[in-house]
Order: structure tokens, then C-alpha cells, then sequence
């Protein structure tokens, strides 16, 4: 006899927000708190009740970032299995591509220090080697491609 058991899903945004320093494109990338030095990855969390993906994603990147950023594009999604508190949990995240608008990065309430524990630019062309998870990744990189085919919205 099969017994199927269920998996608790979680469904998340997050955005890769740009901007150009010194002549180059810098994403906002984000260390986790509990995670080592050097773990960066992409602003992400939860989409509330009735809140759409794309607004989720601008929420997230402003209080994981402390910047605001304006929607520019879907660059896709990621899935993954992790395991929390001994149960895994099937998460699926839809990222967009965001244009800096304003704020300070790293300027973040003091109730986000608890998940964040720093705010950092990187290149946008070192991130696929810079952030931590394969997925997030693949999303630099086709920001990169978004941004490289020169949209006339950045």
C-alpha cells in the first residue's frame, strides 16, 4: 500500500534590483543572517494573502535591502526542497528585474537585522560567481542578458 505524504509549499518573490556605479551594473545582493561571510544571495521572502508576485518582489528587495526599486521585467523562476525544523518543504520563487529608484543600501529596520545580516553591490557581471545558490545564479546572469540587450526602460 502507497502512502503519500504532504509537502508543505512555500511560494516566494525576489528581485535582482540594478543600478550603474562608476560605469557598471551592480545588483543588491544580501548576506543572510547565521549564514558565513561571503554566503550572498538574492532579496527574497514570502508573498502575503492576496498580494501579488511582483508586488511581493518590491516589498522584499526594500526591506532586505533598505533601496527602492522599480519593476521592469519577470526573469523567471527557481524551485528547490529544504528542510526546516526536520520537515522539508518544496519552496518555488518567481524573481523580477528591478530598477534602483532611491534609498541607502543597508538601511534596513531593526526588526530585518534578524533575517539580514548585510547589504552589499556586487558586479552584475561577477554575481554568477559571487552568489551562493545555483539558481540565484541563473537569475544574475539572465539579468545580465536583459540588460545586455540594452532595454530602453533602464
Amino acid at each position: 500500500m502507497w502512502y503519500t505524504v504532504a509537502v508543505p509549499r512555500e511560494l516566494s518573490a525576489g528581485g535582482v534590483v540594478v543600478r550603474r556605479l562608476h560605469g557598471r551594473w551592480v545588483l543588491a545582493a544580501i548576506r543572510p543572517a547565521g549564514k558565513p561571510p561571503g554566503v550572498w544571495a538574492l532579496p527574497k521572502g514570502m508573498i502575503d494573502a492576496g498580494e501579488r508576485p511582483e508586488a511581493a518582489a518590491v516589498r522584499e528587495v526594500a526591506e532586505e535591502t533598505g533601496v527602492e526599486g522599480e519593476l521592469v521585467a519577470k526573469l523567471g523562476g527557481v524551485r528547490y526542497v529544504y528542510t526546516r525544523r526536520g520537515e522539508r518543504v518544496f519552496k518555488a520563487v518567481s524573481f523580477y528585474l528591478l530598477r534602483y529608484r532611491r534609498g541607502r543600501l543597508g538601511d534596513l529596520a531593526p526588526a530585518q537585522r534578524r533575517e539580514v545580516a548585510s547589504v552589499k553591490w556586487l558586479p552584475l557581471d561577477d554575481a554568477p560567481g559571487l552568489l551562493a545558490y545555483r539558481g540565484e545564479r541563473e537569475i544574475a546572469a539572465a539579468a545580465a542578458t536583459v540588460l545586455a540587450g540594452g532595454d530602453a526602460a533602464l
